[in-house]
């Protein structure tokens, strides 16, 4: 058998030796079948593609693939899954936050039959407000799109080679690898782990890149956005209805001398917004059909260097 590690890379200059170090103690001196390392560089602007290269130089199991820019870590993924060639492909970060030796448990558990291997956390070494988010953003997506996600989420994960060819059959556009895997429905464990703090270097997970995950899950997993504006529509006018009622009321029984314009400015706010955010919901559905449609490339490779193993 072969094992594929595949690692997105962005801005991680730093992480990338102790990265290597730690895969070399805890996985490639204990295994006895064949492994690569596919690292992906993701438009990083500082010197992660440099090292990267030197660590292919000095392993010729590590492949090392650049993008032209920032595509974002799914289009990155998804470029070293094609581009790896075991016969299982785990993909994992490189800020060391997860313990290397998990990979190995995950390939047992692979060995027993299981197509899709989840490393679900049961616990962090973060901030209170990040594992909030963390936390928010999961119970969300359990309950509205997808139920077998696990509770608190996961980043690492492994891949049968079925599993990674539906993957890059299903050619989706601004949607989540890790909402696709659940969804493909193949046979799954999980295996649980601490989530370690950081220690090099700082994340680049800004909350732009956190508020784009949200809705790039909820606008391909679930229809809940189109429910909620039904709903609301669906209140704003039976609302609309009983004040209309009310005001005809009083109004023929003469409680009513001027008709209130503050209250008529109100509502004709309330509506005004409740339209917007429909057509801003609508417009958003409209944007992933038309990116859909022009059939562009999720990521752009720059360069590449393989090295031939004789």
């Amino acid at each position: 058998m072969k094992l594929s590690i595949v690692i997105p890379v962005y801005f991680n200059q730093d992480n990338l030796y102790p990265l290597y170090k730690d895969i070399k103690e805890k996985i490639i001196e204990k295994i006895d079948y064949e492994y690569e390392i596919v690292m992906v560089n993701d438009g990083s602007k500082d010197r992660s593609y440099e090292v990267m290269q030197q660590l292919a130089a000095q392993d010729v199991h590590i492949k090392t693939i650049s993008l032209s820019r920032n595509f974002g870590s799914h289009a990155a993924i998804l470029c070293g899954l094609s581009k790896c060639t075991g016969d299982c492909a785990v993909v994992k970060a490189a800020d060391l936050q997860e313990p290397t030796e998990l990979v190995l448990e995950m390939v047992e558990s692979w060995k027993k039959g299981n197509n899709v291997v989840l490393a679900a956390r049961d616990g962090r070494e973060e901030s209170k407000k990040q594992i909030f988010f963390a936390d928010f953003y999961y119970r969300l997506v359990k309950k509205t799109a997808l139920p077998t996600m696990p509770e608190h989420g996961f980043d690492v994960y492994l891949l049968d080679r079925k599993v990674i060819k539906v993957l890059e059959n299903l050619d989706e556009r601004n949607s989540a690898l890790t909402g696709q895997i659940l969804w493909s429905g193949f046979r799954t464990d999980v295996v649980y782990y601490k989530r370690l703090a950081r220690e090099i270097g700082t994340s680049k997970w800004t909350l732009k890149k956190k508020i784009r995950l949200v809705m790039d899950t909820l606008f391909s997993f679930t229809s809940l956005p189109i429910t909620l504006v039904l709903l609301v529509g669906v209140g704003s006018v039976a609302i609309a209805a009983i004040w209309a009622l009310i005001v005809l009321i009083c109004k023929l029984k003469g409680a009513i001398a001027v008709s209130g314009w503050t209250t008529l400015f109100i509502f004709n706010l309330f509506s005004f917004g409740i339209i917007m955010m429909t057509l801003g919901i609508l417009g958003e559905y409209l944007w992933r059909t038309f990116d859909a449609s022009r059939n562009r490339p999720p990521y752009i490779i720059e360069d590449e260097n393989e090295t031939k193993i004789h």
